[in-house]
C-alpha cells in the first residue's frame, strides 16, 4: 500500500504520497477566485542551462483548496481543469477564457449519517474525465467513486469498495468505469445505471492501479508484485503476469493495447506481451523505486504515426528515462529534478514531456533532444502535471502545507497551470 505522508507541513518524505481528511458543504457552489500577484518581483525570463525559466512574477495564484492538491485532469474537449484534494472536495476550474480569476466550482463529497449528509472528510484519490468531456468521475478513500457532471451536480454515486479507493478509469465508449481498491478488488461500473457489473477479486493485497485495454479488457496491479489481464464477464484472469520482486506501483498500455509497461518498487520498468508469459524487457538502469510511468502517444495507429513511440519513467531517483522500447534501450535520462519525481505527461503531439517532483519544480523538456525547455518552480512539492487537449497548457497539482493554490502562467510557446 502506499505509505501516508507523514509529515505535510516541514518535511518531504521518499514515500508515495496518499491520504488526510477534512471538509464542508454544498456540491456544485460557484465561486469566485480571488488574484494575488507572484512571489517573485523579477518580471524578466531566466535562462537556466538554455532553457526558459518562467518568474513567479508571471503567475496568478487562484485560492481554493484546503489542503494538498494530489491530482488534477484537463477536460478532453474544453478548458476545464479538475483537481482533486486532501479537502474531500474536488473542483473545476474554467480556464478557457485565460481568466485571471476564473469561476471554481466546488463538488463535495459526502456521505449518509443517520439520514442526513455530511462530509466525508476523506482524500479524493483520483480522476478521470469521459471522452466526451461531459462527466468527471472521481474516486476517493472514503470507498466511494461519483460521477459528476460539468455543472457540478452530483450525477450518481458507486458504492461497493469496502476500503478506499486508489484509481479509476473511464473506457474509451464511456459505458464503463474501472476503479481499483484497498480491499483487493477491482471493479467494472455500468456508467449510465451507476451499478456494478462485475467485481474482480483475484489480487492477494490491495490493488493500487488499473488500465483499461480495449473497451470491455483491462489490466491490474497490486502490492502483491502481480499483474492480471482481465474480461468483462470472464470469471478468471485472460493472463496473469509474474516477475516484479516488490509492488507494482503502475501499469499502462501502448496507445494500440498491444504491450503492456509496468513500474515496480524493484526499480524495475517491464515491458510485457499478451503472446508470452515471461516480460519482453525487463528495463534496470533507475536506482530507486519508480513510482509512475507514461507511453508517448506517438507510433502507429496514433494522431502522430511518423513519431517512434517511447516510454517515460519517473523515479525516486530523481531522474525521468524516455525508453525506446523496441529496442528496449534508454534514449534520454532526464536528470535537472533533484527530489522525487512523482509524475510525467506528454504533450498530445508528442514533442513535449512535462514532469513534476517534490523539488517543486514543473520541468518541460524537449522528447527529440532530452534538453531542458521550460521550468517553473512553485511552494510545494508536485504530485501530479498533465496537458490539456490542445498542448498549450499544462496542469500541476502540488502539496506546501494547508493551503492550495493555481498558478496560471504565460510561456513563450506553452501555458502553465499548477494547483496547490
Amino acid at each position: 500500500m502506499p505509505d501516508v505522508v507523514a509529515s505535510r507541513q516541514n518535511q518531504v518524505n521518499q514515500q508515495k504520497p496518499v491520504i488526510k481528511n477534512e471538509t464542508h458543504d454544498t456540491n456544485g457552489e460557484e465561486t469566485k477566485t480571488t488574484t494575488t500577484a507572484a512571489v517573485l518581483s523579477t518580471e524578466q525570463s531566466m535562462e537556466v542551462d538554455g532553457s526558459i525559466e518562467i518568474p513567479a512574477s508571471k503567475a496568478t495564484v487562484l485560492r481554493g483548496h484546503e489542503s494538498e492538491v494530489f491530482i488534477c485532469a484537463w477536460n478532453p474537449t474544453t478548458d476545464l481543469l479538475a483537481s482533486g484534494s486532501g479537502d474531500s472536495t474536488a473542483r473545476i476550474w474554467d480556464m478557457s477564457d485565460n481568466c485571471k480569476s476564473p469561476n471554481q466550482l466546488v463538488l463535495r463529497h459526502c456521505i449518509q449519517k443517520g439520514g442526513t449528509e455530511v462530509p466525508s472528510n476523506k482524500d479524493v484519490t483520483s480522476l478521470d474525465w469521459n471522452c466526451e468531456g461531459t462527466l468527471l468521475a472521481t474516486g476517493s478513500y472514503d470507498g466511494y467513486a461519483r460521477i459528476w457532471r460539468t455543472d457540478g451536480r452530483l450525477a450518481s454515486t458507486l458504492g461497493q469498495h469496502k476500503g478506499p479507493i486508489f484509481a479509476l478509469k473511464w473506457n474509451k465508449r464511456g459505458n464503463y468505469i474501472l476503479s481499483a481498491g484497498v480491499d483487493k478488488t477491482t471493479i467494472i461500473w455500468d456508467a449510465p445505471s451507476g451499478l456494478c457489473t462485475q467485481q474482480f477479486s483475484f489480487h492477494s493485497a490491495p490493488a493500487l492501479d488499473v488500465d483499461w485495454q480495449t473497451n470491455t479488457s483491462f489490466a491490474s496491479c497490486s502490492t502483491d508484485q502481480c499483474i492480471h489481464v482481465c474480461r468483462l464477464n470472464v470469471e478468471k484472469p485472460i493472463k496473469s503476469f509474474q516477475g516484479h520482486t516488490n509492488e507494482v506501483n503502475a501499469i499502462k498500455w501502448d496507445p494500440q493495447g498491444n504491450l503492456l509497461a509496468s513500474c515496480s518498487d524493484d526499480m524495475t520498468l517491464k515491458i510485457w506481451s499478451m503472446k508470452q508469459d515471461t516480460c519482453v524487457h525487463d528495463l534496470q538502469a533507475h536506482s530507486k523505486e519508480i513510482y509512475t510511468i507514461k507511453w508517448s502517444p506517438t507510433g502507429p495507429g496514433t494522431a502522430n504515426p511518423n513519431m517512434n513511440l517511447i516510454l517515460a519513467s519517473a523515479s525516486f531517483d530523481s531522474t525521468v528515462r524516455l525508453w525506446d522500447v523496441e529496442r528496449g534501450a534508454c534514449i534520454h535520462t532526464l536528470t535537472k529534478h533533484t527530489e522525487p519525481v512523482y509524475s510525467v505527461a506528454f504533450s498530445p503531439d508528442g514533442k513535449f514531456l512535462a514532469s513534476g517532483s517534490f523539488d517543486k519544480c514543473v520541468h518541460i523538456w524537449s522528447t527529440q533532444s532530452g534538453q531542458l525547455v521550460h521550468s517553473y518552480k512553485g511552494t510545494g512539492g508536485i504530485f501530479e502535471v498533465c496537458w490539456n487537449s490542445r498542448g498549450d497548457k499544462v496542469g500541476a497539482s502540488a502539496s506546501d502545507g494547508s493551503v492550495s493554490i493555481t498558478y496560471y502562467l504565460i510561456l513563450p510557446q506553452r501555458t502553465c497551470i499548477i494547483c496547490r
